[in-house]
């Protein structure tokens, strides 16, 4: 087939497909081992699920079952608006949104999607033992059709309890304030450990009948173990085709740990997984980050395979062999420094497959792992996603987005030279050095900031990008090529922060989601605290004015030490105040005015992928001797796919 980065669009999504750039040159054991990873990381889907909503398996079944039966008619107003909504919840993983976390509104009846109840075979829905179709029906369709049900996914108001509030399942009739009183006194039990586990990372926290409080652990031989018994088999498939030793103990200590569900394994895990450099193909399998529990604890089930953009790496190796200086260069208190960097490793990479809470839509870096402590004794690993960020930006070329938001030719000009090598080299910033920078302070609790935790990791790793962007010693490595190219990733930042990421709240809402909250943080503190960040009319249109790039570094020096020593010293009520401030409410007038604009170009302001379609070929001893790779799969036909092959909690 001829290759198309751009597929399907639908509501305010558009899929893109990407490319596995230089997959032919692996050799067939390595091809064999990105084939098992990505079985691996296929089987954990229906986790990513159930940890998105109690609910959303159930609705994700019956809404497939009605989909697929060939006696309903499908050129009805219902049932094509089911359609949609079908696959806005194939995208999201659940019933809410990925991004904003409201719950989608169906554009269909509930009469109607009842009458479809009755006539598909019965069999096929996912009734309970002895619930009948309409006892089924009265059960869910509120948590469809009802707004005031279950309505947000993660809820981070102020104010609010933020878990009886959020339809999240990592949680199960636990108040906020149990569920932090509940992992402070685990805390406090093992407070004179060096060697912490991250309380609560794979688990279900859930009241009993008679108020007490215990977790369910996900492992095999607890929540989850059906579909972890699967990621289990194929990474000891994995096993026998590892590149090396170090390799062969890091997956054998994460299957251990699947086993176990015992998180001083995953410690020793991660640990052994940082030392692996020699290979060509890495992988991240695992309940990794917390944006989905909206107090930071528990980890979201997520895969990704990979394997080595050896041209690129040169760029992002370039800024690890320098991590030291950068960490003593940092214009924050030196007793935030790290007095010694250790492990930083960075590559550029290219995605071979996308699984659980990377998929469709993913990251186009990633850093880890995430405690604290082990980046402080062993390091971290960063990527930067070659053929994902290739794959957006040419999906971007000439729509006309840069064109309608920024202020004038000359900065459009600046952009459309630096824009791509600076959107990479903040990305290869972002994760390489700025999550890895810095240190707590004796005794400050890695959680300790709670609900605004990630919004303030976020912006410290972006300031740390951002304020190096500009400073000379990114021409001096080769890795910018001239001192104006920063002013590029700038007015790009600024703009997005004040101005263009709106397009992706809906009206009357607030900012909720950590990674724009950053953003706006960001630019609207330097906008308010500086003299050279700021908005102007120029024929009945909003834009970002920057008059004064090098103030604007200083700016965001200011900021970035400000947030180390909120982060360093655990302060939760400089977290919560910085926040709220800037980064959560939105100007009215300025939203309708930005999604107006928007709205002309006709854009999806949300992207994904469809996976390629990973295809052994087997000698007589079944034996993997090549994998071959097909692009053609349809959305509803992968999703479907999955649906069918890799089901394990439904």
């Amino acid at each position: 087939m001829d290759f198309s980065y751009q597929d399907e669009r639908f509501a305010d999504l558009q899929l893109l497909r990407y490319r596995l750039n230089g997959f032919e040159q692996l050799t067939p054991q390595q091809k064999a081992l990105v084939f098992y990873l990505s079985e691996a990381t296929l089987w954990g889907r229906d986790i990513t699920f159930d940890q998105f909503g109690k609910y959303n398996l159930r609705i994700r079944k019956m809404l497939e079952v009605v989909y697929c039966d060939a006696t309903i008619s499908r050129e009805t107003d219902d049932f094509k608006a089911m359609e949609v909504y079908l696959k806005r919840v194939w995208f999201s993983n659940g019933i809410y949104h990925h991004y904003g976390c409201e719950k989608f509104k169906p554009d269909f009846s509930s009469v109607w999607l009842r009458t479809q109840m009755h006539q598909v075979d019965v069999r096929s829905l996912p009734l309970e033992e002895g619930e009948t179709v309409d006892a089924f029906c009265d059960a869910i369709f509120p948590v469809i059709f009802d707004p005031d049900v279950l309505p947000k996914r993660v809820n981070k108001a102020d104010g609010s309890d933020l878990l009886l509030t959020s339809a999240c399942h990592f949680y199960d009739g636990v108040t906020q304030a149990e569920a932090e009183n509940f992992y402070a006194a685990q805390k406090l039990a093992q407070a004179s450990s060096d060697t912490p586990p991250s309380f609560g990372l794979n688990s279900t926290l859930v009241k009993s009948a008679d108020g007490s409080i215990r977790e369910e652990v996900w492992s095999a031989n607890g929540k989850y173990a059906n579909a972890l018994l699967h990621i289990i088999y194929w990474l000891e498939k994995a096993l026998t085709v590892a590149e090396n030793e170090q390799q062969k103990k890091a997956i054998s200590l994460l299957i251990n740990y699947y086993r176990t569900g015992d998180l001083q394994t995953f410690n020793q895990y991660c640990i052994e997984w940082l030392q692996e450099h020699d290979g060509t193909v890495d992988f991240i399998n695992g309940f990794i980050e917390v944006y989905g529990d909206p107090i930071g604890l528990k980890g979201s089930w997520e895969g990704l395979v990979e394997y080595i953009d050896s041209e690129a790496t040169q760029r992002t190796q370039t800024i690890s062999r320098n991590a030291q200086w950068f960490e003593d260069h940092s214009p924050i208190d030196p007793r935030f420094r790290k007095p010694v960097v250790k492990g930083v490793s960075a590559n550029v990479i290219c995605a071979a497959m996308l699984g659980g809470d990377e998929y469709p839509s993913t990251a186009i870096g990633i850093n880890l792992p995430n405690a604290d402590w082990i980046r402080a004794q062993y390091g971290s690993k960063s990527i930067t996603i070659s053929n994902i960020t290739d794959a957006y930006n040419k999906a971007s070329r000439g729509n006309g987005f840069k064109e309608e938001f920024v202020i004038d030719d000359e900065t459009l000009a600046l952009i459309e030279k630096y824009g791509d090598i600076c959107d990479d080299l903040h990305t290869d910033l972002h994760e390489c050095l700025g999550h890895g920078s810095g240190q707590l302070l004796p005794g400050v609790d890695p959680d300790a900031l709670k609900a605004y935790g990630n919004t303030i990791e976020e912006a410290r790793a972006d300031l740390f990008g951002l304020y190096y962007m500009a400073d000379p010693k990114l021409v001096e490595l080769g890795l910018l090529p001239d001192g104006f190219a920063y002013q590029s990733q700038y007015y790009t930042y600024m703009m997005n922060g004040l101005l263009t990421q709106l397009i992706r709240i809906t009206p009357g809402h607030q900012i909720e989601e950590a990674h724009m909250r950053n953003r706006a943080l960001i630019a609207h503190w330097c906008q308010e605290n500086g003299d050279c960040v700021h908005l102007v009319s120029l024929k009945g249109k909003t834009y970002v004015k920057i008059t004064d790039y090098p103030a604007l570094r200083q700016l965001i020096a200011q900021l970035l030490a400000e947030i180390q020593r909120i982060k360093s010293e655990g302060d939760f009520e400089a977290a919560r105040q910085l926040v709220e401030r800037y980064a959560v409410q939105v100007d009215p007038a300025i939203h309708a005015e930005v999604l107006t604009r928007y709205e002309r170009l006709n854009l999806a302001p949300y992207k994904g992928f469809i996976n390629p379609v990973l295809l052994p070929v087997y000698d007589k001893n079944s034996e993997i001797t090549d994998v071959n790779v097909y692009y053609g799969e349809s959305y509803a036909h992968q999703m479907l796919r999955y649906s069918q092959s890799y089901a394990t909690l439904i």
